[in-house]
């Protein structure tokens, strides 16, 4: 069973920065999309970026400007470069690949703190 494994969160300052990656344990085949959500506490889980196979990106209203998701096809690896953080950033952020399938795959998820 593949599994994803996200890296990189931690404790930040406002207006600080992180990179989250994310990696699969194995190959995963035909991946159409791959995505960062977040979840807060007492939240639902959202969107925060997608990234698609022909490199097409979206990004959640409330990081657009401040947030960049990439990613390496040759290596199934999704970045999530965040800029300018909020405490309202906090949050559990989980990578997601969806292959053309429609099959998909979660992370286990990594916590980010903004605070001072």
């Amino acid at each position: 069973q593949v599994q994803l494994v996200e890296s990189g969160g931690g404790l930040v300052q406002p207006g600080g920065s992180l990179r989250l990656s994310c990696a699969a344990s194995g190959r995963i085949f035909s991946i159409y999309a791959m995505d960062w959500y977040r979840q807060a506490p007492g939240k639902q889980r959202e969107l925060v970026a997608a990234i698609v196979s022909g490199g097409s990106a979206v990004a959640a209203d409330s990081v657009k400007g401040r947030f960049t998701i990439s990613r390496n096809n040759a290596t199934d690896m999704v970045y999530l470069q965040m800029n300018s953080l909020k405490p309202e950033d906090t949050a559990v952020y989980y990578c997601h690949y969806v292959r053309e399938s429609g099959s998909g795959y979660w992370g286990q998820g990594t916590q980010v703190t903004v605070s001072s």
